[in-house]
């Protein structure tokens, strides 16, 4: 053992400041060994709790079980953050025997009979003594977890459960891959300077920096979000658009070696399969039982009350979008999906006088991190100071070192901003270390981090943001928030790890503040001449923030609507993905369907990552947050009090209480729709 650690950085005790991982010893070739060993260790270690001679009670059983497995958790995230932000062939390949390997372990754990027999005693005879709230949470927590993960099954349903478990691993890693290789391998390079019309410089500027960087000469345009958005946005060639738009939304529907379609069935049924091996109808049932929601009854009713109020408003958004378009292209026009964000566009330019890019010179990066940082300064005493000693996994990464207000350490943050070939599409928070108390109440702090795919500097312009991109900025914050100021005894509970209807209040409380001038002053300032983002044009944000947003809330409606589809099934699905996705949302679609387009084949939210059965959490969360931010709004929306009660009773707990609990605790209330639909402008 000695040995293997003597080579292997991962299996040492990282000896960097605050133990923050060093990225420069780590190589793919370490990762395998490594977690060999750390499941041998972590085996070890289940092994002594199973052998304890004494009666199984909390500290020597649950506590013990939560505090075991330190190397294996370490070394298994930081794989799988890299396969994410920095992958390649080599850690791909990698994966496909880690991630099986990795799901076998934890199998052997919750399938581990002796070790579940210590922990349901240990937790039924919790009801005989009185603990903290917090331990009982995390008996609670992990006794819930051994269940819910095959532990009372018997005979063959184990060896079933393990076989769908590994299955289901597998699926999700191709489904990933497949989809990020089709948005590496796309490119729509266009020659004739006439085809750019219409966009806006900076994008074509990056485009040919793109082209030139492919060894390509003209404008090079890419499925990133920096490049496909504002393309479809400001694109005068209406069968580019149609173009990149089929592009976007074909990815991974052929019958290639990238295709998902037979991934998606098999992902679904699969899921399907587990729910019912465990006892429930379908896996919505079994997802939904450790939600806010607690059953998909819940989860519709959210969702057609917020159909049937926004509604009548999309109609006449669209309706609107689609009488411009006829003033100039003819009465008989009909906008299509790759017409809306284009000739939205226009409609807001006309209506608001105001235009997206004009945005953008104040939004410089750097200005925006200032912004960010000093938001989250005004509201809870932190301090950011970058640290340039600390090794990180890719250039374009920063690390900074956080204080809180008294000066002690909080957290490293680590920041990841642009597109590149090794990391997947999106933006996300995650953690390298959590947080969590050592037996000897030494404060272990968290390292976490956000990955984003903003807009790239060029040869003769920093990094300039659009608005949407400030919010996103905002929104991933939110999370990272949630994980630094965490503080709990048990890794378990700490930051993020609460229900998922839940863990998207913080993130989405902070893009309250994206049009609010009291914070636009604080930092958006013009690139080149340092002027102060004009009160006019601040006023414009704000005339224009409720601009189509009817339409907006449909869409993620609809995504909702389709991932409750596939998740609420009660018998495996062998249909058409195309025509059963086509039903399931029908009633929130209000533009004319694209036959060949087909979104379930690219949900990576759904079907690799951890929204199965809980898309509709961005909907259940905006509820909660333009209730939270109305008491900011009312008190002021630096109010200190307020973002003090605010990180006493959501940022610091965690998931030590139910999320209902906590938030009653903040607001005084149980969250209504009603705030939501005013900030929207809905309800009056």
């Amino acid at each position: 053992m000695t040995a293997i650690q003597a080579q292997n950085p991962l299996l040492e005790e990282f000896s960097t400041p605050y133990g923050a991982t060093p990225f420069h010893q780590i190589k793919a070739e370490h990762y395998l060994p490594a977690i060999q060993e750390a499941i041998r260790l972590h085996d070890a270690e289940i092994a002594a709790i199973v052998a304890d001679p004494e009666k199984p009670l909390f500290a020597n059983t649950l506590e013990a079980f939560e505090r075991s497995g330190r190397k294996f958790s370490r070394a298994v995230t930081l794989f799988s953050n890299l396969l994410s932000a920095e992958t390649n062939e080599q850690m791909q390949e990698l994966a496909k025997t880690i991630m099986p390997l990795v799901s076998e372990h934890r199998n052997n754990i919750t399938l581990n009979e002796a070790l579940f027999q210590r922990i349901k005693e240990a937790y039924e005879d919790l009801e005989q003594v009185t603990l903290p709230e917090e331990e009982c949470k995390l008996s609670e927590n992990i006794y819930e977890g051994f269940v819910r993960n095959g532990a009372n099954l018997q005979g063959a349903d184990r060896q079933t459960y393990r076989e769908l478990r590994s299955r289901l691993t597998m699926l999700t890693l191709q489904f990933g891959e497949n989809n990020l290789k089709e948005v590496n391998d796309y490119v729509l390079l266009l020659t004739d300077k006439k085809q750019l019309s219409g966009l806006p410089a900076a994008l074509v500027e990056a485009a040919a920096q793109t082209a030139r960087e492919k060894g390509k000469t003209g404008w090079a345009f890419t499925l990133q979000a920096p490049s496909y958005v504002p393309f479809m946005m400001y694109a005068d060639n209406r069968e580019l658009r149609r173009q990149l738009y089929l592009a976007y939304n074909t990815r991974c529907t052929g019958t290639g070696a990238t295709g998902t379609l037979e991934i998606v069935k098999e992902i679904a049924n699969t899921r399907l399969a587990i729910a019912q091996l465990l006892g429930y109808k379908s896996y919505a049932d079994y997802n939904l039982k450790q939600r806010m929601a607690q059953n998909s009854e819940a989860v519709y009713k959210l969702l057609d009350q917020l159909l049937e109020a926004y509604t009548p408003a999309a109609r006449k958004e669209v309706a609107a979008a689609q009488a411009l378009a006829r003033k100039s292209q003819g009465a008989d026009f009909v906008l299509m999906p790759w017409d809306w964000s284009y000739y939205s566009q226009q409609l807001k330019k006309q209506t608001f006088s105001f235009d997206g890019e004009q945005l953008r010179p104040y939004f410089e990066l750097e200005r925006v991190k200032e912004g960010v940082f000093g938001l989250a300064g005004r509201l809870y005493g932190l301090t950011f100071k970058p640290n340039k000693e600390l090794p990180v996994y890719h250039p374009d990464v920063n690390v900074y070192e956080v204080f809180d207000r008294d000066g002690s350490f909080l957290s490293l943050l680590y920041t990841d901003f642009h597109p590149r070939a090794g990391k997947r599409s999106g933006a996300w928070m995650t953690n390298f270390k959590e947080q969590w108390i050592e037996p000897d109440g030494t404060n272990s702090r968290p390292h976490v981090t956000i990955v984003m795919n903003f807009t790239k500097p060029t040869a003769d312009t920093p990094s300039l943001l659009s608005f949407d991109e400030v919010e996103t900025f905002l929104h991933e914050f939110g999370h990272a928030l949630h994980g630094m100021l965490a503080n709990t005894t048990y890794e378990r509970l700490s930051g993020t790890n609460v229900y998922r209807d839940f863990v998207e209040l913080p993130s989405q409380l902070m893009e309250n503040y994206a049009p609010r001038k009291e914070f636009l002053h604080t930092f958006a300032r013009h690139y080149q001449t340092g002027e102060l983002i004009p009160e006019e044009l601040v006023q414009r944000i704000v005339d224009s923030s409720n601009f189509n947003v009817a339409y907006a809330c449909l869409r993620q409606l609809s995504f909702g609507l389709l991932d409750m589809a596939w998740y609420t099934r009660n018998t495996p699905f062998e249909g058409d993905v195309k025509a059963y996705e086509q039903q399931a949302w029908a009633k929130a679609q209000l533009l004319p369907t694209v036959p060949e387009a087909c979104m379930s084949a690219q949900f990576s939210h759904i079907f690799s990552g951890g929204y199965a059965a809980g898309y509709y959490s961005y909907k259940w969360s905006e509820v909660l947050d333009a209730d939270a931010f109305s008491l900011f709004a009312r008190r002021g929306i630096f109010d200190a009090a307020t973002a003090d009660s605010f990180r006493q009773n959501i940022l610091s707990k965690g998931g030590t209480e139910a999320p209902m609990t906590l938030y009653k605790r903040f607001r005084g209330q149980e969250p209504t729709i009603d705030a939501l639909l005013q900030r929207d402008g809905i309800q009056k």
